[in-house]
């Protein structure tokens, strides 16, 4: 049987959305934990005072930080992408927007943490594995949307299961968050990616008839 392109579009979608949802629950769940536990996910960096269960409820801004900053590189890298591969002036729009808004939020999260923390933002490991990056989170797509035959469209089917997990994320931080500057930070995290999610929504049912 011939796969109409409706179809073909929602499946892609669907398993782009389990791949992220999977990725979600674990990420979740490390959130979780970081603030029921007061237990670090990233050890605590020299100066700061913090030793293993020492860090209370900070521990939760600690790892939020470690944690959507790579997030946010995932993002960057496919808007790079975006701005010399993508075909619609819409898309390269949004790339850039993502881009600015996203790097910004980065070197902001890293001067908090040196202040907050007493250090550099170390890279994200969990066990010793490969942490975000084995989750997908730092944009581990890139090379199939790199080789993507429509790069549109494969932007948006991985941009919004990313920007749901940053929405997800954000949002759950948000609830345990010490610092009122951050929790600003997260909220302002969640009405643009919310939006952004919305208007990639609309535009993949005008240009390709399937949601």
């Amino acid at each position: 049987m011939v796969m109409t392109d409706r179809s073909h579009g929602a499946k892609l979608m669907i398993r782009h959305q389990l791949a992220a949802t999977a990725g979600l629950g674990a990420l979740v769940l490390s959130l979780g934990v970081a603030a029921l536990s007061g237990t670090p996910q990233a050890a605590a960096p020299p100066g700061s005072g913090m030793g293993p269960g020492q860090m209370g409820s900070q521990s939760m801004d600690q790892h939020f930080i470690v944690m959507m900053i790579p997030h946010h590189d995932g993002a960057i890298a496919m808007a790079d992408l975006a701005l010399t591969r993508a075909k619609r002036s819409e898309i390269k729009e949004l790339a850039k927007s993502i881009k600015a808004s996203q790097t910004s939020e980065n070197a902001q999260m890293r001067a908090w943490y040196r202040q907050w923390f007493g250090g550099d933002v170390p890279p994200w490991t969990r066990g010793g594995g490969m942490g975000m990056a084995g989750m997908g989170m730092m944009g581990t797509g890139v090379p199939s949307l790199r080789n993507a035959a429509d790069f549109d469209r494969a932007f948006i089917e991985q941009m919004i299961p990313h920007h749901r997990m940053g929405v997800m994320m954000a949002s759950m931080a948000q609830n345990n968050s010490q610092h009122p500057q951050l929790k600003t930070l997260q909220q302002a995290m969640v009405t643009a990616q919310s939006q952004e999610i919305e208007q990639m929504t609309q535009w993949y049912g005008r240009w390709y008839g399937a949601t």
